[in-house]
């Protein structure tokens, strides 16, 4: 069973959401701004993939507020404490596998994980 963490509104999170569908697997769903990772979870899903891989580097939030200049002189800790107060900063969609963190939708990567 995966955790498919996702903002309904988001056309890749969609894409997603039917591939994973098609795919015949379970998962449950959680909206990303209904339940916004904690940061416990973020350094948890840190120690599977580099913590860059976490930023929604698109969103109008990251760009509101300058984070492209800012994150470099930021600890881990600062970075998972900001990243906390808005699921809007996070990546997403975000699977969660028992062995894997993946962010963003990029079919071969998703099905490699799944092992399809």
């Amino acid at each position: 069973m995966y955790i498919f963490v996702e903002y309904p509104k988001c056309s890749t999170c969609q894409r997603a959401r039917k591939w994973l569908e098609g795919q015949g697997g379970g998962f449950t769903s959680r909206h990303i701004l209904e339940e916004n990772p904690t940061r416990e979870e973020l350094a948890a899903w840190a120690e599977k993939l580099p913590l860059k891989r976490l930023w929604n580097t698109s969103g109008q939030k990251y760009r509101q507020l300058g984070l492209a200049q800012r994150l470099p002189g930021m600890s881990q800790e600062e970075q998972l404490a900001l990243l906390a107060t808005d699921g809007m900063l996070v990546k997403r969609p975000v699977l969660l596998g028992e062995d894997f963190v993946l962010t963003g939708f990029r079919e071969a990567e998703w099905a490699a994980a799944l092992g399809k």
